[in-house]
């Protein structure tokens, strides 16, 4: 990418929502600092909900809605992991 097209693309932000009650479910602690770090980047936007209508997914694993697809993993480690690599695709 040359210089000046760097300088006029605006850089596409990742955006991502939550369910309270997911997040409640199954962020543990020690992830906490971890999602806070990636959640802060300029790139990422991000929206907490109390419900998102979800709920037969809610239950079975932690998931986030990202540019209005749903993301579904095992576990937050795994879930913070999708994320970062759906973040590394939008650059």
């Amino acid at each position: 990418m040359n210089f000046m097209t760097k300088l006029f693309t605006k850089e596409k932000k990742l955006k991502i929502d939550f369910c309270e009650k997911n997040l409640d479910r199954f962020l543990t602690e020690n992830l906490q600092n971890d999602y806070s770090t990636f959640l802060s980047k300029k790139n990422v936007e991000y929206k907490e909900y109390n419900c998102q209508s979800r709920c037969e997914d809610c239950k079975k694993s932690p998931y986030a809605m990202v540019n209005g697809e749903f993301i579904a993993a095992g576990d937050s480690a795994q879930l913070l992991n999708k994320l970062k690599q759906l973040e590394g695709d939008k650059k």
